[in-house]
């Protein structure tokens, strides 16, 4: 009777130990247990740029969702009962700031989550005020700050305080890596700023009036086919009048968004005998490009533009 105990006992130890191994060998497979998932920072933002920067900054310690689908333009996005899920479920929410997202403080407030920690990335950046009245309500303020390597670097920093303020078990990680990320933001900057001094012309045109803030970085002046919020076409009067103005000033290159139709960029294009370049405003993941290298793109393109 001794000897069955014995042997049913030591049946159930092996069948543990095997039990152990094959978990531990299946959490060694997805590099993580359950529990280590678990404790990452649940980040949620608003599009693609704030995404690329919560990453750089939060890196094996978070997670990152991003509430605007990819190829939707933000300037129209309103949330959904299920994006109001993701908030409910965040240790973090990171918006834009200046304007764009007018839904945010309500959807913040409708969440009922105490624990989530809100930051407007935009916070401390100075704005760009727009010249007459609101713009569909959305406030005097370009809110395009993602598009500059300035602005970028402030986002970034924010991003980084409002992580270590909700996770502070990993503050020193979360402050080198947005040290890190702003170098290369820095280093794009001063690569550029030494180009940009020199070009014969300091004008661009685009089809979105979506670059104030780059532009104001390397002092170059935009002129822009539709407004801040790409509300329409422009009257035969505005058209006219970018019409001369363009090709008082010798413009080549029109720039059109790659997300947005180019159809009013080629019809001033055609209008001055200039070409359409297409280039990106990293409200959605494009081309399987990182946010700097679509950066470097853009910065390009507009340099050739300016040399031409």
């Amino acid at each position: 009777m001794k000897s069955a105990k014995r042997n049913l006992f030591m049946l159930c130890c092996t069948f543990l130990a095997a039990l152990a191994a094959f978990t531990f060998s299946s959490c060694g497979k997805t590099g993580k247990t359950t529990t280590e998932i678990d404790t990452k920072l649940k980040v949620t933002v608003t599009f693609n740029a704030l995404k690329e920067m919560a990453q750089a900054v939060g890196g094996e310690y978070v997670t990152v969702t991003t509430l605007v689908p990819d190829g939707m333009e933000v300037h129209d996005f309103e949330p959904k009962p299920q994006d109001m899920e993701a908030l409910s479920k965040a240790d973090v929410f990171v918006y834009n700031g200046f304007g764009l997202e007018t839904w945010a403080p309500k959807a913040i407030e409708s969440s009922r989550n105490e624990k989530l920690t809100a930051v407007d990335a935009s916070e401390n950046a100075e704005p760009i005020t727009l010249p007459g009245d609101e713009t569909d309500g959305r406030g005097g303020t370009d809110p395009h700050l993602w598009l500059s390597l300035k602005g970028a670097q402030i986002q970034t920093r924010n991003i980084a305080n409002a992580f270590a303020k909700a996770d502070p078990a990993h503050a020193d990680a979360y402050a080198k890596n947005a040290d890190a990320f702003i170098s290369e933001l820095e280093k794009l900057y001063s690569e550029y700023s030494g180009k940009m001094s020199i070009t014969p012309s300091k004008i661009i045109v685009t089809g979105h009036a979506a670059f104030g803030y780059l532009c104001r970085d390397f002092g170059l002046e935009q002129n822009s086919v539709e407004n801040v919020f790409s509300a329409g076409e422009p009257s035969p009067q505005q058209l006219a009048a970018l019409v001369d103005f363009a090709r008082a000033k010798k413009v080549k290159t029109i720039f059109a968004e790659k997300m947005v139709s180019p159809a009013v960029s080629q019809t001033l294009a055609a209008e001055i005998g200039a070409k359409v370049v297409a280039i990106y405003t990293m409200e959605s993941a494009e081309d399987g490009k990182s946010y700097i290298e679509r950066m470097r793109d853009n910065l390009e393109e507009i340099y050739k533009s300016l040399i031409e």
